[in-house]
């Protein structure tokens, strides 16, 4: 368990070490990560703090404190601010959260060698940093970019956890629309995604659904609307940090000519998106080459205007979005979803890209595929 620092009246009063309450039992979960990747993660924010010239780093964003204490829960509300923030020192990692928070982080949540500093609950996390650094930290949005760049190229241990939360949330989507009908609501399959995405001790971030009616909807929130003869359902499921990002379609009938041709056009725009995805490449290259295969196989040049087309993943939904204007460079071991879509039509995984090429994480064999550039792509489950 990591030590607790009370800091209890705020700033201008003097740090006292107390001992953490003795809360272990067999069933207290340990501290997520892993110790190795963990010290690369912290050897490459000193470097970025060396290159900015700065002794302390303060990282407030949930996406940053999450990748860099390797998988640790810094939220309590999904919609809410992250409840602590990390100072980074040369000599150590500083957690501070608020008092109400900090014996379940310290049990539960932090690696051992992070101190968690105890602000009091109507207090400023900011504040109590500050003390501790004795001046100004840098603030993460001076090094946004840097920052983005060290969680871009994923170490062992999280491409395992990943690989596994993405397989699971594939499992989910199979197991909850191989038992839909045509009758069953938009609202019942997101109960449903989310009731076994909970289970698996992941966070249902985002729950899309639509049915036969409102299919035409690129971010269709569930209604009570019953599915029709056709359907589509997205997933992103956030456990020990990390995001994975599914798509699925369903439908109780054969499919028009219309979709048929649609579906096989998509899946052509997605290995073009495959192909372009190299070390070395830059996201708005790859982002010119979408608009290009947008117009090659008939969906006309403005399609890419109708919806965002993905990106980075990991510990964001998007880490970031590629469009024209971002230059981020694509590196080996990198995780991305790709996400092209048109009239009615989407199709979106959670890929790595590894020695060998694109891998698909967001896998379950009992879903069927057809393979597109030795990749196999999901179908449309027919029921």
């Amino acid at each position: 368990m990591s030590k607790i620092i009370i800091d209890s009246t705020g700033p201008n009063t003097s740090a006292v070490e107390a001992s953490a309450p003795d809360t272990s039992t067999e069933n207290t979960p340990a501290a997520p990560g892993n110790a190795a990747d963990r010290a690369v993660k912290r050897r490459r924010v000193l470097d970025i703090m060396d290159a900015a010239g700065t002794d302390s780093l303060l990282l407030t964003s949930n996406t940053s404190l999450c990748w860099y204490l390797d998988g640790s829960r810094v939220h309590i509300s999904l919609a809410g601010a992250p409840i602590a923030a990390m100072l980074v020192t040369h000599s150590g990692d500083h957690l501070v959260t608020f008092n109400n928070e900090a014996e379940r982080m310290a049990a539960e949540e932090v690696p051992p060698e992070v101190s968690v500093h105890a602000a009091p609950w109507h207090g400023s996390l900011e504040a109590v940093a500050r003390e501790l650094a004795g001046s100004n930290p840098l603030a993460e949005s001076e090094v946004a970019a840097q920052l983005r760049g060290a969680r871009q190229a994923f170490l062992p241990a999280e491409s395992t956890r990943y690989a596994q939360l993405n397989a699971d949330t594939a499992a989910v989507l199979t197991d909850v629309l191989s038992r839909a009908t045509p009758g069953t609501t938009e609202l019942e399959i997101a109960a449903q995604l989310a009731s076994r995405i909970v289970a698996m001790g992941a966070e249902p971030l985002v729950l899309l659904c639509n049915g036969t009616t409102r299919s035409t909807f690129r971010h269709p929130l569930p209604t009570h609307n019953p599915l029709g003869r056709r359907a589509m359902a997205v997933v992103c499921a956030r456990r020990n940090g990390l995001v994975a990002n599914a798509t699925r379609w369903v439908r109780f009938d054969g499919g028009t000519p219309a979709e048929l041709d649609a579906e096989s056009r998509l899946t052509a725009v997605e290995a073009d998106i495959f192909d372009a995805t190299v070390p070395g490449v830059r996201l708005n290259s790859i982002f010119r080459e979408i608009q290009r295969s947008y117009a090659r196989n008939g969906f006309g040049p403005e399609q890419w205007t109708l919806h965002h087309q993905g990106g980075v993943a990991g510990y964001a939904g998007r880490d970031p979005r590629a469009t024209a204007a971002t230059e981020d460079e694509v590196v080996l071991n990198q995780t991305f979803t790709w996400n092209p879509s048109g009239p009615s039509v989407k199709i979106e995984d959670t890929v790595q890209l590894t020695e060998s090429g694109i891998a698909i994480l967001s896998v379950d064999p009992r879903w069927p595929t057809t393979s597109v550039n030795g990749l196999q792509r999901p179908l449309t489950l027919e029921l």
